[in-house]
C-alpha cells in the first residue's frame, strides 16, 4: 500500500486514521483533508500524517480514497476528485463511508470503470471495536475488496454484503449502538431512582454491557447466554418477565424496521 487518502476528518475519519496507524500503516503514507488549517495542524501533531485542505492533492496517485464526509458532501467531493482519480496511473479505489448514498448514485458521478465500495461503519470504531459493512460496486475486484477489508479490520469487525442487504445491516449494526446506549441510560436512571449513586450505576451498567458483548463475541449463542444467567424463579427471571410483558421484543422489531425503512428511503 503506497498511499491512503482520507477526505474528511470528523469522528469517523479520525478513528480510521488512528486505527490504520495503530495497525501498522506508515503515517507518512496517509493523507487526510479537512477544511480548517488549525485542525490540520492538530492532526499532523497527533498522528504524524500529511494533513492538508486540498482534496485533489490527497487523491493524486492514491491507492485508496476514503470519503469520510456527510452524505450531502459525497457528490460534491466526487465531482471534485473525479479528474484526479481518472488521471492516476493506478486504479484508485474510492470508498464512501456515508449513509444513504447508493453505489449507483456514486457511479453516475465517476468515470466508467472506477472501483467503488460503499461502507456502513458504526461509532465503536472510535475505540477499535467498530463494525463495518462493506458493499462492493460492480467495478471493484475481489482483490480490491480484500485490500479495503484488511484496512477496515484495523478498526474492528468487517462483513462483506451485497448492497441489497446494507439497509437491514444499518438497522442491526450502523444505528444499533444507540439502542444499547438507550438501554444503559434507562438502567442507570432506574438505579439512581432506587437510590444508587449515578457514577456507580454508570460504571456497573457500562461494564456489564462490555462484558456481555465480550461473551457474545466469543461465539456464545445469545439465547444460551440469556438462559445461563436466568435461574428458575430468580431475580433475572422476574426482571425478564416484566420486559416481555412490556413488549420489549415488539419495540425492538418496530425500531429496527423504522431504521431500515429510513435507510432505504421508504
Amino acid at each position: 500500500m503506497q498511499k491512503i487518502a482520507i477526505i474528511g476528518c470528523g469522528q469517523i475519519g479520525t478513528a480510521l486514521t488512528a486505527g490504520l496507524i495503530n495497525g501498522g500503516i506508515d503515517p507518512d503514507k496517509i493523507y487526510v483533508t479537512n477544511r480548517r488549517p488549525e485542525r490540520s495542524k492538530e492532526l499532523k501533531e497527533q498522528f504524524g500524517v500529511h494533513a492538508i485542505q486540498d482534496n485533489l492533492q490527497a487523491t493524486e496517485e492514491a491507492d485508496v480514497v476514503f470519503l469520510a464526509v456527510k452524505p450531502y458532501g459525497i457528490v460534491p467531493v466526487l465531482d471534485e476528485i473525479a479528474a484526479a482519480v481518472q488521471d492516476n496511473d493506478k486504479d484508485t479505489i474510492v470508498v464512501s463511508m456515508a449513509a444513504g448514498m447508493t453505489l449507483g448514485a456514486m457511479e453516475s458521478e465517476c468515470t466508467a470503470g472506477t472501483p467503488l465500495i460503499r461502507v456502513m461503519p458504526n461509532t465503536p470504531m472510535l475505540v477499535g471495536k467498530g463494525v463495518s459493512i462493506v458493499s462492493p460496486g460492480r467495478f471493484a475486484s475481489k482483490d480490491q475488496v480484500a485490500r479495503v477489508t484488511e484496512l477496515l479490520e484495523k478498526v474492528g469487525y468487517v462483513e462483506v454484503l451485497p448492497e441489497s442487504d446494507i439497509d437491514v445491516a444499518t438497522a442491526v449494526a450502523g444505528s444499533a449502538p444507540a439502542y444499547f446506549f438507550l438501554c444503559v441510560e434507562a438502567m442507570i436512571d432506574s438505579a439512581v431512582n432506587m437510590g444508587l449513586k449515578r457514577d456507580v450505576a454508570t460504571a456497573l451498567a457500562s461494564r456489564t454491557l462490555e462484558g456481555s458483548g465480550a461473551l457474545l463475541a466469543s461465539g456464545l449463542d445469545p439465547v444460551q447466554a440469556r438462559v445461563n444467567v436466568t435461574s428458575p424463579g430468580g431475580t433475572t427471571a422476574a426482571a425478564l418477565r416484566e420486559l416481555e410483558r412490556s413488549g420489549v421484543r415488539t419495540a425492538f422489531a418496530d425500531a429496527m424496521e423504522a431504521c431500515y425503512r429510513k435507510a432505504a428511503g421508504k
